[in-house]
């Protein structure tokens, strides 16, 4: 029997590539995708992207999504429960492995090794270790394309929040800052692209900005 995978969500780039390659894997099945999502907002944490566009994307990948609530601001311990008490029903429902869509940020796979220790399944990192530049322009060949939704302006141009992330705007990426955004600089919502039966309809609306992150209301 394929190893049943469940795919940590922020519907964006890295984690829908991740996503398109967990299924060209043989051996594995993904059997969903889940986030943590804002308790009172309906928004995910840091790329501010509404509840219903993550829903109707997940649709379009013809996938499940689960969404784990949690309050803002979220002590850690707290959730570390929710999502240690979410991985524990998964893990009655027969998911064997956790996937995560992270590229080189050494502490962040530590961090998540650390959390989920002892719980009986296996983490994968899909991405894990390739170039970033070639991988950004590998994916947007392959026809993704995702509106910018939060720039953080202290590391990258604050006018970028709303751009389209395309091969055009991967070629225009400066030197010092990843062409993935894996420092942080840039957080994206995927809109079209192979993973995707059909495109994801949003438009940017308003921006804002809070505490340096300058992030566009996508609408549905």
């Amino acid at each position: 029997m394929p190893a049943r995978v469940m795919l940590g969500w922020s519907g964006g780039k890295d984690s829908a590539w991740a996503l398109h390659l967990l299924r060209a894997m043989p051996d594995l099945q993904v059997a969903g995708l889940f986030t943590t999502v804002d308790g009172n907002t309906g928004r995910i944490a840091v790329h501010e992207v509404r509840a219903e566009l993550l829903q109707a994307q997940a649709r379009a990948a013809n996938a499940a999504l689960h969404t784990v609530p949690i309050p803002r601001p979220c002590p850690n311990a707290l959730y570390e429960r929710a999502l240690g008490e979410f991985v524990a029903r998964a893990k009655r429902d027969g998911v064997t492995h956790l996937a995560f869509g992270d590229l080189f940020l050494e502490d962040v796979r530590r961090y998540r090794e650390r959390q989920f220790a002892g719980s009986g399944v296996e983490l994968l990192f899909p991405l894990w270790g390739l170039p970033t530049r070639a991988l950004a322009e590998q994916m947007t060949a392959a026809g993704l394309r995702a509106w910018i939704a939060c720039v953080d302006a202290r590391r990258a141009p604050r006018d970028w929040a709303g751009r389209v992330f395309d091969p055009a705007f991967v070629s225009a990426v400066p030197r010092g800052i990843d062409p993935c955004g894996e420092n942080g600089e840039f957080h994206t919502f995927v809109f079209e692209g192979p993973m995707l039966r059909a495109p994801v309809h949003a438009l940017p609306g308003p921006v804002s900005e809070r505490e340096g992150m300058v992030c566009v209301d996508l609408l549905p």
